[in-house]
């Protein structure tokens, strides 16, 4: 039974709220002008640094037979349309990409688009439905220039299709005047940039098979600011509600799922918006997104489609395995399924018994936290009667001694099954069954880690060779002073390069946090685990903070500059001061600022997506970006070992397990061979709270075809719920194969607090539109 299901087949009480909180925005940040009026929230738009053309420009050529209709449902209240076999427009632009504009319904047929002469796609626009200002065809990252579209009508229909209509309503051409910045570019600072010397050589001259390779393949189609590996084949992303180019039901998507394989997409139906959301598996497999905002009222706010708050939210996508993911779905029911208090910027942390731990957040969208948005509490989901909350939230004093710097804290599930939260410049260890709160020493020179003087952080790899010590690895932020106003920072301020480690035992407490320098400043960086134990940085700025349309000297609208362009590998076990190297290191071409992600896959390399410094969808300097680049580590060239069988769908704690493998045959008779269990998270904003690296006992049989291993012990080392095994040997890892650890059941349901939940809560508190949702389904 999915935990929806078990969810919903309860007795629930359902409290709909009677008004709402008219006098209370739910959104307290950054607007531009027109950014309070509802509109239609349909495919069209004309984001910043693109332009639109009308079907009755005369820059757009016809030929064949076609027709001008008139009505306001039209973009200009015209569109060109045409049911003649070989009809065609071309159009001829300047610029790196270009969208089709038309309508959908049962008249219409196929065509076929051409960029440059060649065939780019086959369109059908049947649709039972008729929608208007649909986006047809879609283009991006083409090389800066001239180029030509030519729409041609195949004759050729639906088999349910009425008619062969084809229709020109607008074209949108991305015009690409944003240079990218080169690499640290100091010179346009308003201060001297810092500048940390490379603690390795970072020459060239080094093999070529230590090599990293940079290639950029595929489109996320929504903005990726959340991302999460759901399978062996496909991730999930998920945006908040913008102008998308891909499309769900007649309007933009701000979900998809994206496959691993052939870069496909499938869009999906979201009800509320994800704006800033945090997400974990839980012990089944099953994943919750929680927390988001209103729907933001820049054009994105819908009076035609069911938009309900995002505040509260808890969004419910259950394990999805299949190579065919048509039948997959986000599921939401506000009614039944929510938190008890709104929450946007919240960090989602699976725990020690596979249920999730929210942390904190603020109560209303806006910029940095302050103590009348605050909230500072957690609260379990599904709901826990712990410390007499019976599901309610629960007070932490440490979130209200780290504001104003302290959403999306940096969290990780300990050992022992307490859990490292990190805020601000401070830090504690807090034990969620007997709620109290352990602080540790203070970041050490001022440096914050936490939106949005936004860093990364890491729990280093868990081995049994030390008794699974865990250390923590808190890496870049900014030392600007959280209490200023935003006319008072500037896009140019200097970000930290100062990684943090501290071993969380009462010796390494004693001893406090050992200091590193990273060989470039970063703010909003990723830390991805690999399965050698190695940690690979990327992504970030410079200088600057997270967030857009805040602080002085903004570029675009983003509060942050100076890309860092090379990603970094740190060595944890290396000698203090040896540790980071960018050697074989591609440089990007792509700024990945605030919004980006990055994380470890299946086959093991690091997909990299976003970078969204925007309100909406963006095409000026520091624009959305929807390219996705793959990064491939230099065992990606080498011959791996390959598990050629003996996993199982369910692996029980302490469970010992014969795989059958296939070593590389080029390793030695003695090379280290190493079986890494790894959670490979839910990442958002540079939060990788639950991305996860357990090294298993395991042992090699003499004729070097079958491996032992032995589960971990138990939920404190690894939360129950979904990973992936990798076997390495050397420093060369196999492919990673799906695995479900623990027995496999839904975390603790306590229906009582379940029921106080819904009887002390009111639905949807900032909800002003359409509101609550009939039936039980999202679609």
């Amino acid at each position: 039974m999915g935990f929806r299901s078990l969810l919903t087949s309860s007795t629930l009480v359902v409290l709909v709220a009677t008004s709402c909180l008219a006098s209370e925005p739910a959104w307290n940040g950054h607007l531009v002008p027109g950014s309070t009026k509802k509109a239609r929230f349909s495919p069209y738009y004309v984001p910043p640094g693109a332009k639109s053309y009308d079907s009755s420009s005369p820059l757009l050529h016809y030929s064949g037979t076609w027709s001008e209709l008139f009505s306001p449902a039209y973009v200009q209240k015209s569109v060109r349309t045409s049911s003649d076999r070989g009809a065609a427009m071309t159009f001829t632009f300047t610029g790196t990409g270009v969208e089709w504009f038309g309508n959908q319904d049962q008249k219409h047929g196929m065509a076929k688009v051409y960029i440059d002469g060649q065939l780019a796609q086959e369109v059908d626009a049947y649709n039972e439905a008729s929608m208007k200002q649909q986006r047809m065809f879609w283009t991006f990252g083409l090389p800066q220039g001239k180029h030509t579209l030519k729409i041609v009508n195949t004759g050729e229909k639906h088999s349910e299709a009425l008619g062969t209509v084809v229709d020109v309503d607008a074209l949108v051409v991305t015009l690409g005047q944003a240079q990218v910045p080169s690499q640290q570019s100091a010179a346009t600072s308003s201060q001297d940039m810092p500048s940390y010397p490379p603690l390795l050589d970072l020459s060239s001259k080094f093999p070529a098979e230590s090599q990293w390779t940079l290639v950029q393949n595929g489109s996320t189609g929504v903005h990726a600011m959340q991302l999460a590996i759901i399978s062996e084949t496909h991730a999930l992303v998920v945006d908040k509600v913008e102008h998308n180019p891909l499309t769900v039901s007649g309007h933009p998507a701000w979900a998809a799922l994206y496959n691993l394989k052939t870069h496909a997409l499938k869009p999906l139906s979201m009800q509320s918006n994800s704006f800033c959301a945090g997400g974990t598996f839980l012990s089944n497999g099953t994943m919750v997104n929680v927390g988001g905002n209103p729907v933001v009222e820049d054009r994105t706010a819908s009076a035609d489609f069911g938009d309900v708050d995002g505040l509260q939210a808890v969004r419910i996508f259950e394990p999805c395995e299949s190579d065919n993911v048509a039948d997959c779905r986000m599921y939401e029911n506000h009614d039944e399924i929510r938190m008890a208090s709104p929450r946007w910027y919240n960090t989602v942390l699976r725990i020690s018994d596979g249920s999730a731990m929210i942390i904190g957040g603020s109560l209303k969208g806006g910029w940095i936290n302050n103590s009348t948005t605050n909230n500072p509490t957690i609260e379990y989901f599904p709901p826990k009667n712990i410390h007499g909350s019976n599901g309610l939230p629960i007070h932490l004093p440490f979130l209200v001694d780290t504001l104003n710097s302290n959403l999306f804290p940096i969290a990780f599930s300990l050992p022992d099954g307490s859990v490292f939260v990190a805020a601000n410049r401070d830090a504690m260890i807090y034990d969620w069954q007997t709620n109290t709160e352990r602080r540790l020493p203070s970041l050490p020179n001022g440096v914050r880690v936490t939106y949005p003087m936004t860093g990364t952080g890491l729990l280093l790899p868990l081995s049994p060779d030390n008794n699974y010590t865990p250390e923590i690895l808190l890496c870049g932020g900014s030392t600007v002073d959280d209490t200023k106003p935003g006319y008072e920072i500037s896009s140019q301020d200097p970000a930290s390069a100062q990684c943090s480690r501290m071993v969380l035992t009462d010796a390494g407490i004693a001893a406090g946090w050992q200091v590193e320098q990273m060989p470039q400043a970063r703010t909003m960086p990723d830390a991805v685990l690999l399965p050698t134990g190695e940690v690979l940085i990327v992504n970030g700025a410079g200088s600057g903070i997270s967030g857009y349309g805040n602080v002085v000297g903004q570029v675009g609208a983003s509060n942050a500059d100076n890309p860092v362009l090379t990603p970094v590998l740190y060595s944890p076990s290396g000698p203090a001061g040896q540790r980071f190297s960018s050697a074989g290191m591609p440089t990007s071409d792509i700024p990945r600022l605030y919004h980006s992600v990055a994380t470890l896959t299946p086959s093991g390399d690091i997909m990299v997506a976003g970078s969204n410094p925007n309100l909406d969808r963006s095409e000026l300097k520091y624009g959305t970006e929807y390219r996705v680049e793959w990064l491939g580590p230099s065992y990606m060239k080498m011959e791996r070992p390959e598990i050629l069988g003996g996993i199982p769908k369910l692996l029980g704690f302490s469970a010992a397990v014969q795989l059958k493998v296939r070593l590389p045959a080029a390793s030695q008779q003695g090379a280290n061979v190493k079986v890494a269990l790894m959670d490979l998270g839910y990442v958002t904003h540079a939060v990788h709270a639950n991305s996860r690296l357990v090294y298993l006992e395991s042992s090699l049989s003499g004729d070097r075809q079958t491996l032992t291993i032995t589960a971990p012990p138990d939920g404190n080392i690894y939360p129950p719920g979904p990973g992936f095994i990798y076997v390495v040997v050397g420093d060369v890892p196999s492919v990673g194969v799906k695995v479900l650890v623990g027995d496999g059941k839904s975390p603790p349901f306590d229906e009582g607090a379940q029921r106080n939940v819904l009887e002390k809560t009111k639905v949807d508190q900032y909800e002003d539109s359409k509101g609550h949702p009939t039936d039980d389904s999202s679609e």
